[in-house]
């Protein structure tokens, strides 16, 4: 009989007092160094970088000034963001003790009590095998609990289909109006055709791919014989693992959907976020933060002394 899942409350508690404190310690509770980007208050032009948001070009200095250049803005103090989480059978996965499913809740109750907890409002898209939830931005660590009590509460998937991630793309570029901070939570295992409806949503908000897999997705052990589901579809197929020609076309495949996967997120013009089962989840949190910290102070440093306003 498999485990029952964690009741919310207790899912959140244990979230907070393991993982959340090593991240106030990391980060100082600012989810400004962690989620950076975000505000409507003009600080300054800067000649464009490789690598800033095309979003933020000021497209009359260019004109004017004949070179490219981007708005630096002050950051506002509270912002809604919103997840949309792909809770659809193949996160059932997990070659060891933690399955992608799991990985989705912690995630899910880390980063959303760490912003609720600035002031920020957070939201909530649940696919399985549609967009069946949508729950509206509120605060407040109570709300937090009520979206892992929607998550840990959904009922088995038949496993009819195969995931199409432009459903839940669609819906959320029609439910979510203001500009956001939006987290993309998913394996990617998808029905082709979501980069540019992806792009598409990035173009109006922040986002972010909040990438789950396992290990084991990516090379395959000697293991014997044995069985391989689509836990979407249920097919089922005997494969022996001890050929080592088999092993090294499964990793090839395996390094070209790695490929593919980056060039959709490059093309889309969001970053990635990368969580492995078997990684450590405030760790891995941690070093994305501390990428960006270094992006933008490098995008900083590279603009600094050349604002457009004097010149102007």
């Amino acid at each position: 009989m498999p485990a029952l899942p964690p009741a919310p409350e207790a899912l959140l508690e244990r979230v907070e007092w393991t993982v959340l404190r090593r991240l106030d310690g990391a980060l100082q509770g600012d989810s400004r160094t962690l989620f950076g980007g975000f505000g409507l208050e003009l600080a300054d032009l800067r000649e464009y970088q490789y690598g800033d948001d095309v979003r933020r070009i000021d497209w009359n200095a260019t004109a004017r000034l004949d070179k490219t250049y981007v708005r630096d803005y002050m950051e506002e103090r509270q912002f809604t963001a919103w997840f949309l989480l792909d809770l659809s059978a193949s996160l059932d996965f997990g070659s060891q003790h933690v399955a992608k499913r799991a990985l989705a809740h912690d995630f899910f109750a880390l980063v959303a009590r760490f912003l609720t907890r600035q002031g920020n409002r957070v939201g909530a898209l649940l696919y399985g095998e549609a967009v069946d939830t949508v729950i509206q931005a509120k605060g407040g660590r109570h709300h937090v609990v009520h979206v892992l009590q929607k998550m840990l509460a959904r009922p088995e998937h038949t496993g009819t289909g195969a995931t199409d991630l432009r459903d839940l793309l669609g819906i959320a570029a029609k439910v979510i109006r203001g500009r956001s901070l939006v987290f993309v939570v998913s394996d990617f295992i998808s029905a082709p055709g979501w980069t540019d409806v992806l792009a598409a949503l990035a173009l109006r908000h922040e986002t972010v791919a909040v990438r789950l897999f396992d290990p084991l997705e990516i090379e395959l052990p000697d293991l014997g014989v044995i069985v391989m589901q689509d836990a979407e579809t249920g097919e089922q197929l005997f494969v022996d693992t001890h050929d080592k020609r088999f092993r090294a076309r499964y990793a090839a495949a395996a390094r070209t959907r790695e490929l593919e996967l980056r060039r959709a997120f490059r093309k889309a013009g969001v970053e990635a976020l990368e969580l492995s089962t078997r990684d450590d989840l405030a760790d891995s949190i941690v070093r994305y933060a501390r990428l960006r910290k270094q992006q933008a102070q490098l995008r900083y440093r590279a603009g600094a002394g050349r604002s457009p306003r004097a010149a102007a």
